[in-house]
C-alpha cells in the first residue's frame, strides 16, 4: 500500500469519508496553481499540496506570488497559503528514508544544470541539500518514481540535441538520490508530409517522457512525439538498459502521457487519445507563418487538446477503459486563443498530467495548463471498467464534442508578445440540440451543414466517448431529414470536421435516405467484433448489411463519431435523439484475478 493512504485516511472526517466513497465519475474538486505536471506533493500526515502561483500578469515567466495549495481531506477541499522563500516546494518523499526529493535545472550562476534536491525537513525546509548532477540543462523533468521491486529511482525527462531532436532521458538512483546517472534513450522518427498532409507538425521526437513498473515487472517509458502515437521504450532489467523505442498503442499527438501506479500492483496510464486535423500547407496560410512553424520547428495549431483519457491495466499487457476523464469547459468558445487573459499559461489544453492514488480506491488528478481550463479531479479507478454508457442529451452536450473551427492566426506570434492566444484556433459550436421534431417537448442533436465563410469547414458532426470494447453493440436512435450522416466506429478521437475518419476509422458506413426512410425514428444497432473483424447493422430489427472492420483496433473501439457527408449547405441534416453502447467483452483473466484478490 501506498505509504501515505493511512495518514490521509485519518485526515477524514466521517461525512469526509462518506463524501469520497461516494465518489464515482470524475468530479472537479479544484483549480491547480500551475500547469499539471509536477505541482502535487503529500506531506507526511497526509496533507496534499498543489504548487504554483496566483496573480500572474504575463504568459511567460514567474510573475505572480509563489503560493501552494492544501487540502486535509484527500482533496475534496482546498485553501491557499503563501510557499517561503527558497523553499524546496513540490517533491516526492522517499519510502526508503522518508527525506523529500526533487531534481530540477539550476541555470544562473556559476555551475548550471542537472541538480537533486532533497530534505529530511520536507517541502518547508528553507534551505534543502543539492547537488549537480549534469552539466547540461534537461527539460520536463518529471517527479522521481521509486521502484517496487527493487531500492531504485526513476526520474524521467528530455534532451534537445544540436539539431534539435527531443530525446528521452532516466535519470537513476541506487543510493536513495545521493548519486544519479542518466540514460539517453534514440529519438522517435520525425513528421513527414505524406498522406492527408500538406505541411510538418512541430518535430517532437520523444519528449516529456513518463515510466512505470508494469504489474510483470517491465519498465515502460512513453514518450511524446509528432506522430500520431506515443513512442514506447522498455526496460527487463529495472532500466540498466532498454529497447530502441518502436511506436506503441497508444495514439497521440504532441501531447504528454502520465503513469499512476496503484497500491493494488494495477497501472492508469493518462493522455489525449485524439487525432489532430491533417497539416495544411503552412506557405498557403494567412495570416503568414514564421519559417520555424513552417519547417517544424515551432508550433502552428493544435487541434487535438480538448479531451483527456485514461486506461488502466492488471497485468501490463492488456488495458481498459479508454474513457474520456475531461472534456474542456471551452471547446466551443469563439474567443478561445483570449479568454482568460494573459496570465498563467497561454494553451488552454487540458492535456499534461499528474495523479495521487487516494483512499478507497479514488485518484486525483491534475490536468491542464491556463488556468481557465486545469482542473483538478477525483474519480473511482473502477468507473475506467464500466461496460455500458448512455447519452440522451438531458444534460446538455456535456457528453459530446461538436465544435467547429474559426478561421485565426495559427503560431506562437501573440505567445511571444507576452499576450494569450497560444497555437489555438477560435471555435463554436457546430451541431446544435433543437426541439424534438415529433413535439415530445425533448431536444434532439440536429446535424446538418450551415454555410459560413467564417470556419475553417461547414462540415458539422458529433464525438461521443464509451468504455472501449473488442465486442460490443452501440445504439442510435436517429431520424435522416436531409443528407443523413457518415458513422464511424474508432479507437481514437476525431474532430467533428475531420473527414479522414471516413477513411481511417476500423468501420464506417453512410446512413442517409437510400437506407432509412426519411423523417420517421429509427433505431439503428452496430454489433461489431473485432476478433472477427466484422460489424452487423440493423434498423429496427431489419438487417442493412454486415460490414468489414477495416483496421486494428487492438485495445477495441471507444468512440462514435457522426458526420455530415453533405456537400452543399443542409439546412435539415439529421436527428439523434439518443446513443448508447453495451459491451460484450468478457472480463480479462488479469482484471479476474484483480476483483478476487479486491474481494479477500
Amino acid at each position: 500500500m501506498s505509504w501515505y493512504l493511512e495518514s490521509m485516511k485519518s485526515l477524514l472526517s466521517e461525512a469526509d469519508a462518506r463524501w469520497l466513497r461516494a465518489v464515482w465519475a470524475p468530479a472537479v474538486v479544484g483549480v491547480p496553481p500551475s500547469d499539471a505536471l509536477r505541482s502535487l506533493c503529500v506531506m507526511p500526515d497526509g496533507e496534499i499540496r498543489a504548487y504554483g502561483e496566483r496573480d500572474k500578469t504575463t504568459v511567460r515567466g514567474g510573475s505572480g506570488e509563489a503560493i501552494y495549495l492544501a487540502s486535509r481531506d484527500c482533496g475534496l477541499s482546498w485553501k491557499a497559503y503563501p510557499v517561503p522563500p527558497g523553499a524546496l516546494g513540490a517533491s516526492v518523499r522517499s519510502p526508503y528514508s522518508g527525506k523529500y526529493i526533487s531534481l530540477r535545472n539550476v541555470t544562473g550562476g556559476d555551475a548550471p544544470g542537472l541538480y537533486v534536491f532533497s530534505s529530511a525537513v520536507g517541502p518547508d525546509d528553507t534551505a534543502p541539500a543539492r547537488r549537480r548532477i549534469d552539466p547540461s540543462v534537461y527539460q520536463v523533468i518529471l517527479p522521481p518514481v521509486a521502484m517496487v521491486s527493487r531500492r531504485r529511482w526513476l526520474c524521467p525527462m528530455h534532451f534537445v540535441d544540436e539539431r534539435r531532436h527531443y530525446h528521452p532521458v532516466i535519470a537513476i538512483s541506487d543510493d536513495d538520490g545521493e548519486s544519479w546517472t542518466l540514460r539517453h534513450l534514440p529519438a522517435a522518427p520525425d513528421h513527414t508530409v505524406s498522406g492527408a498532409h500538406r505541411g510538418l507538425r512541430w518535430q517532437n521526437s520523444g519528449a516529456e517522457p513518463c515510466v512505470a513498473e508494469m504489474p510483470d515487472g517491465r519498465l515502460m517509458l512513453l514518450a511524446r512525439t509528432s506522430l500520431d502515437v506515443l513512442y514506447v521504450y522498455e526496460s527487463f532489467d529495472g532500466g540498466d538498459t532498454w529497447t530502441e523505442g518502436a511506436p506503441s498503442d497508444f495514439h497521440a499527438t504532441l501531447t504528454t502521457p502520465a503513469f499512476l501506479r496503484l497500491s493494488d500492483g494495477r497501472v492508469v496510464l493518462f493522455w489525449c487519445n485524439t487525432q489532430p486535423l491533417p497539416e495544411l500547407d503552412h506557405t498557403a496560410q494567412r495570416p503568414l507563418m514564421p519559417p520555424s512553424a513552417v519547417s517544424g520547428l515551432a508550433e502552428d495549431v493544435f487541434t487535438n487538446r480538448d479531451a483527456n483519457h485514461a486506461a488502466v491495466t492488471a497485468d501490463g499487457v492488456h488495458w481498459e477503459g479508454f474513457r474520456e476523464v475531461f472534456l474542456s469547459e471551452i471547446r466551443h468558445r469563439a474567443d478561445f486563443r483570449t479568454c482568460g487573459g494573459a496570465v498563467s499559461s497561454a494553451d488552454k489544453s487540458v492535456h499534461q498530467f499528474q495523479a495521487l492514488e487516494l483512499p478507497y480506491g479514488k485518484i486525483l488528478l491534475a490536468f491542464g495548463q491556463h488556468e481557465i481550463s486545469r482542473r483538478m479531479v477525483i474519480f473511482d479507478a473502477d468507473w475506467l471498467t464500466e461496460k455500458t454508457r448512455r447519452e440522451d442529451f438531458s444534460r446538455g452536450l456535456d457528453g459530446v464534442s461538436t465544435h467547429v473551427y474559426v478561421k485565426s492566426i495559427s503560431g506562437t506570434a501573440l505567445y511571444w508578445k507576452q499576450r494569450p492566444g497560444h497555437c489555438a484556433w477560435n471555435r463554436t459550436y457546430g451541431a446544435l440540440l433543437v426541439p424534438d421534431p415529433d413535439e415530445t417537448w425533448g431536444e434532439v442533436l440536429q446535424i446538418c451543414r450551415i454555410h459560413d465563410p467564417r470556419l475553417v469547414s461547414e462540415t458539422q458532426g458529433a464525438v461521443w466517448n464509451f468504455p472501449a470494447a473488442r465486442r460490443g453493440t452501440v445504439t442510435i436512435e436517429m431520424r435522416v431529414g436531409g443528407a443523413g450522416v457518415a458513422v464511424s466506429l474508432t479507437d481514437r478521437w476525431y474532430n467533428v470536421i475531420d473527414e479522414t475518419v471516413r477513411a481511417e476509422a476500423p468501420f464506417s458506413l453512410p446512413l442517409d435516405r437510400t437506407r432509412l426512410a426519411p423523417d420517421v425514428w429509427h433505431t439503428v444497432r452496430i454489433r461489431f467484433d473485432t476478433a472477427r473483424g466484422t460489424a452487423a447493422v440493423d434498423s429496427d430489427g431489419a438487417p442493412l448489411g454486415t460490414f468489414p472492420i477495416r483496421a486494428d483496433a487492438p485495445h477495441g473501439l471507444c468512440y462514435l463519431h457522426l458526420q455530415s457527408p453533405a456537400g452543399e449547405p443542409d439546412g435539415v441534416g439529421t436527428y439523434i435523439r439518443s446513443l448508447a453502447m453495451q459491451s460484450e467483452d468478457a472480463p480479462d483473466e488479469a482484471a479476474q484475478n484483480h476483483d478476487e484478490e479486491a474481494a479477500k
